[in-house]
Parts: C-alpha cells; sequence; structure tokens
C-alpha cells in the first residue's frame, strides 16, 4: 500500500489530502445522530426524544471510551506500518480484535443488565424509564457492532486510508435514515424501534466492512488467535488511559454544563444550540488532530523525527488558517446559526454572544487537537490524558465558573475561551520540552 505511506512524499499535501475525508466522515456521523433524534421526535414526540437523549449520554460515554481505545490502535498500528513491520502489523491487528470482541461482549452483558439501574441513578423522570431502558438494552446487545464498525475505518486510516471508512459510515446513515421510520412507523415498535435500526444499520455497515477489506486486501487480518501476553499488555497500556482520557472530556462537559444550569432555561436552551454549532465548528480540528497522528505514527515507527516535526507545523498552520476563517465567519453569521434551533428571543441572545466571544479562541482549542494528535502518536497516552485532566478540570471547568460569578452568563465564554488559550501554551510545552519522543510501545522494543 504505497500510496498509504505517510514517511516520504509532501507533508503539506498529505495532511490536507488526508483529513479532508476525516472531516467529511466525521460530518455523517453527526448527521447519523441529527436524522436519529428527527424521526423519534416528529413520529414518538418530546418523550421519547428526551428518552433517547437520556439514553444517549451512557451511549457516548461508551462511545467515547471505544474513541480513547481506537486512538490506541491508531497509535500502535501506524508505528507497525512506519517500521514496515508487516508481522507486527498482523500480531497486533488480531491481538486488538481478540481484545476488544472480549470487552464489547462484558461491556454488551453488564450494561443490559445494569441498563435500568444506570438510568436511575441519573435520575431519569419516571415516566422515560421504560422507553429508555427499552432502548438502552437493545443498543448494548448491538454494541458489538459499534465497537467493529468504528473499529475498522481506524484501522484503515492507520495504514493511511481515510477515504474507504466514508463509504461504510455512509451506509450506516443512509440505511438508519430509511429504516427509522420503518421500524418506528411502519411495524409499530415505537423507541425499540429506532434501537433496532441504529444496530442494525451498523451491523450491516461492520460486516460489509469487513467483507470488503477482505476481498480488496486493504487489512492484513488473520485468523484469530491467542494474542501474547506482551501484545496484550502494551493495548491495555496505552488502551486504558486513552480510554480514560475521552471519559474525562465527557465528564467535564457535564461538569460546565453544571454552571450552565445555573443560569436558568434560556442560557441552557441558548448553549444547547450554540453546542450543536460548535460540533460542526471544530470538525476541521478535530480531523486534523486524527490525520497527524497517523501521519506522525508511521513517521515515529520509521524514526523519521524531522518529518514528525514538520506533520506538527503544517498541522498547526492548516488548523490557524481554517479556524480563523471558521470564526470570522460565525462571528458574522452567529445569530443566523442560533436561530436555526430556537426562536425564544433571550435564549437566542446567549446564544449569539456565546458564540462571538468563543469564535475568538477556537485556532487555540484547535492547537491542542493537533499537538495532542502528534504525542499521542508516540504511544504518551498517559501524558495525554493528564493533559486532559489539565485542561478540563483545573482550567475549563474551574475558569468557567468563576468567570460566570465575575461576568454574568458571558463569563461561561470567556472562562472557556481562556482555557482554551492556556491548554495550547501547556500542549506546545509539552511538545517541546517533554520525553514523548523517547517513549516505545513495548518491552520488546527496547
Amino acid at each position: 500500500m504505497k500510496q498509504h505511506d505517510f514517511t516520504s512524499g509532501s507533508i503539506m499535501k498529505q495532511v490536507w489530502t488526508f483529513s479532508l475525508p476525516i472531516m467529511l466522515t466525521n460530518l455523517l456521523q453527526i448527521s447519523y445522530q441529527f436524522v436519529d433524534s428527527l424521526w423519534v421526535g416528529n413520529l414518538l414526540g418530546a418523550d421519547a426524544l428526551g428518552a433517547i437523549a437520556v439514553s444517549s449520554t451512557v451511549i457516548f460515554t461508551i462511545l467515547s471510551f471505544i474513541i480513547g481505545i481506537n486512538n490506541a490502535t491508531l497509535t500502535i498500528l501506524s508505528q507497525q506500518k512506519g517500521k514496515d513491520n508487516e508481522t507486527g502489523l498482523k500480531n497486533y491487528l488480531n491481538a486488538f480484535v481478540v481484545v476488544l470482541t472480549a470487552l464489547s461482549i462484558l461491556l454488551g452483558i453488564a450494561g443490559y443488565i445494569l441498563s435500568e439501574s444506570i438510568l436511575r441513578w441519573m435520575s431519569t423522570p419516571e415516566s422515560m424509564i421504560p422507553d429508555a431502558t427499552a432502548y438502552l438494552e437493545i443498543n448494548f446487545i448491538g454494541i458489538l457492532f459499534l465497537f467493529g464498525y468504528n473499529f475498522v475505518s481506524t484501522v484503515l486510516r492507520a495504514l493511511g486510508d481515510s477515504k474507504t471508512p466514508i463509504r461504510y459510515v455512509m451506509i450506516a446513515v443512509v440505511l438508519n435514515a430509511v429504516l427509522d421510520p420503518l421500524f418506528i412507523y411502519v411495524f409499530n415498535l415505537g423507541i425499540a424501534g429506532a434501537a433496532y435500526a441504529t444496530i442494525l444499520s451498523q451491523g450491516i455497515s461492520f460486516v460489509y466492512g469487513i467483507w470488503d477489506t477482505l476481498k480488496r486486501k486493504l487489512v492484513p487480518f488473520i485468523m484469530p488467535k491467542l494474542p501474547s501476553s506482551d501484545e496484550v499488555s502494551t493495548i491495555m497500556k496505552l488502551g486504558l488511559p486513552s480510554g480514560l482520557q475521552m471519559t474525562v472530556i465527557s465528564a467535564g462537559v457535564m461538569a460546565i454544563m453544571s454552571v450552565v444550569n445555573s443560569f436558568g432555561s434560556d442560557v441552557v436552551a441558548g448553549f444547547g444550540a450554540a453546542q450543536r454549532l460548535d460540533s460542526l465548528i471544530m470538525l476541521p480540528a478535530m480531523a486534523l488532530g486524527t490525520a497527524v497522528n497517523s501521519m506522525a505514527g508511521q513517521n515515529i515507527g520509521a524514526k523519521k523525527w524531522r518529518r514528525v516535526h514538520d506533520i506538527a507545523k503544517y498541522g498547526v498552520i492548516f488548523n490557524l488558517v481554517i479556524m480563523v476563517f471558521i470564526s470570522t465567519i460565525v462571528v458574522l453569521f452567529a445569530e443566523w446559526g442560533i436561530k436555526l434551533f430556537i426562536g425564544e428571543e433571550e435564549a437566542v441572545q446567549f446564544g449569539t454572544d456565546y458564540l462571538k466571544i468563543i469564535a475568538f479562541f477556537y485556532p487555540f482549542l484547535g492547537i491542542n487537537f493537533i499537538l495532542n494528535g502528534i504525542v499521542r502518536a508516540s504511544g504518551a497516552m498517559f501524558q495525554v490524558l493528564i493533559l486532559n485532566i489539565v485542561s478540563f478540570w483545573i482550567l475549563r471547568y474551574p475558569l468557567s465558573y468563576l468567570c460566570s460569578i465575575w461576568f454574568g452568563d458571558n463569563g461561561i465564554a470567556i472562562g472557556m475561551g481562556l482555557s482554551f488559550v492556556i491548554s495550547s501554551v501547556i500542549a506546545f510545552s509539552y511538545y517541546k520540552v517533554g520525553k514523548w519522543d523517547k517513549i516505545e510501545l513495548s518491552a520488546r522494543e527496547k
């Protein structure tokens, strides 16, 4: 797969062409959730949509852990690719398949049994418990598909292919859009129908992805076998802190919501609308972070450190150009964007003010994505976990809280923006003086 080799060629061109398909894939993932909510809200009403929203919080936490594990997959496999170590690539790929399959089965069983208890622990309104439990239980039954669906795409990106995953995600999005009304309305399955549509569309996409990669020999899969203790140890050493990174982030978001909630329903509504736009605005920076993770991983494996630092440089430059442009658009059209979601005047005012303030800080948050992606590519998962804890729990949450006291509801955006700036300085400092470039993935490599 020479065309997927990032250890030679124009870095500027590679960063751009590799990250663009990732942006599109992430956009499709967002549309997946949007379409799901659209059908449920229109066909089943506000209570059902609320039940899904509550259940989705649990699913998002699990998905965050999966994304974290996949970051470890990206690092390990991209380094093996960079070393041109076909045996190591096959063995680690096999180890990930075995470990993630076992993990998804255990999570599925535990989640299915504990679904109702989890929802009650979250203080879910009693009227929503039956629907939310049904939705959550079905999703836990199909959690293997959620793992597999994301894993295949991650493996391909580690090998330098960001285009093929678009097809798999597109299949899931289209199937879900068709199956949702069929199962919910035609088959009269209600909220359970939405859950069945989700796991079936992900399952078909996953099976097709496996078939396609095997048929076209895109991935060097082998017949599953028990992995070595060293391989499992390496996966756990990188995978657990990487999974916890995403859990720390999702918990931090919930903590910030507690600050937002203290200002009442108008601010909550405005913040919710702004966050929907945030998820779109940050797509380029997130895609660039994933792209440089894979690209740097291959070059770290090949010991081409000059290229690693050039990847970081071009990643930051692209981020600044794109995010400054997006920030300008956000400032000009903030009110129009907020009004796409809500109409209440005070809520629109807060959402507009929030976006106009935070827009100036988006480029700094993008720097975090890029530099953490580079550092993560070396295997410094624990270090990035610490950086995320500092970012969310020592900076973002306390600064949002303090600034909201000093400046009122606009202080939420000011505090978050200041945390982006300070976090980017800390991330840059660690990138320059940290020992991340001395890390070896496993004891065998020392």
